[in-house]
């Protein structure tokens, strides 16, 4: 079968395009016909060598993926071939085919078209949580996303405006600030141009936000714990900007705030019925046509590495799959 391989650590242009034997089918899982799989940032950083969890060489990249079950194990009673599926696999989904657990199998509903289950919970999963759960973000509360079009920034602005809050989306262009006022951002900040603390001060009369999501880190986080408001939280989702800073402690003092952290895959392992819950509300949003996942780019599985690409470049608006 084809597949995209990364062979050694470096950037996504080391990796290659070509014939793999297909995976054993081993007890306990499900051999799933890939159509479409997601492009997420823990995938630029497996490639590079610096995920907190790398699959030894060499692997093939892509951990959230959808398709058709082809086969199951015997032991296997949960599915049957023919489904439409989503697929957790932590890696390997850039290939024609992939073998897992039937524990990170999830049916698609009919109406979702592959491209967009592939690109769905990994980042609306992740803000549903954060904002649901490690939040607790109520109506009328103010909703600062930083990286607000990205994969989860852009969800989070989305699920923020459906759960009522006021929204003040930070990007670095008017392009992707324009895109987060589409998906419901009442005002929004160019972080390249302004300072994100006075702009945060400004638009909120001094208050700050009650809720900051920060998908990246470093300086800008600095910037967060001087602009959030009194009992404020501030998620911390992620290090895009390959900075992970440290916490001046008087500041949670002097503000009451709250540092939580949001690590959906753990969530999903350590909570699974509060995560199937989460899934099912999702599910029934994007039916009711409430949530729009967005995809700014689609590329066909030899250009897998084009894909990885134009997320690690920063170019990506929303997600990225790569489809087969």
């Amino acid at each position: 079968m084809k597949a995209i391989m990364c062979k050694t650590h470096g950037s996504p242009d080391s990796l290659v395009f070509e014939d793999i034997a297909e995976p054993e089918l081993k007890a306990g899982q499900v051999r799933v016909g890939v159509k479409a799989c997601g492009v997420n940032f823990p995938d630029v950083l497996m490639v590079a060598g610096k995920y907190q969890m790398q699959p030894p060489l060499p692997f093939s990249p892509g951990a959230e993926l959808a398709g058709e079950i082809l086969q199951t194990a015997p032991d296997v009673t949960r599915f049957q071939s023919g489904q439409r599926v989503i697929a957790l696999s932590a890696f390997g989904g850039m290939a024609e085919q992939i073998c897992v657990p039937q524990q990170v199998v999830i049916p698609i509903p009919d109406e979702m078209p592959y491209e967009t289950a592939a690109a769905f919970l990994y980042t609306y999963g992740t803000s549903y949580y954060a904002l649901k759960q490690r939040a607790r973000l109520q109506r009328g509360e103010t909703l600062l996303v930083l990286g607000a079009a990205g994969g989860v920034g852009l969800a989070a602005v989305d699920l923020g405006h459906l759960l009522g809050a006021t929204v003040i989306a930070a990007a670095s262009s008017p392009e992707k600030l324009a895109m987060a006022r589409e998906y419901g951002a009442t005002q929004t900040i160019d972080y390249k141009q302004d300072s994100l603390k006075e702009q945060v001060l400004e638009l909120t009369g001094g208050k700050g936000a009650d809720v900051i999501y920060d998908p990246v880190g470093g300086e800008l986080f600095d910037q967060c714990l001087r602009c959030v408001a009194w009992n404020g939280r501030i998620l911390v989702v992620g290090f895009a900007s390959g900075t992970i800073q440290d916490i001046p402690a008087n500041l949670t003092l002097l503000k009451g705030l709250s540092v939580v952290g949001v690590f959906w895959g753990r969530f999903a392992k350590e909570e699974p019925a509060a995560h199937n819950q989460n899934t099912k509300e999702l599910f029934d949003y994007y039916a009711k046509g409430d949530i729009r996942p967005k995809i700014s780019g689609s590329f066909t599985l030899e250009n897998g590495a084009r894909a990885i690409a134009t997320l690690s470049e920063r170019r990506a608006i929303g997600k990225i799959v790569v489809t087969i």
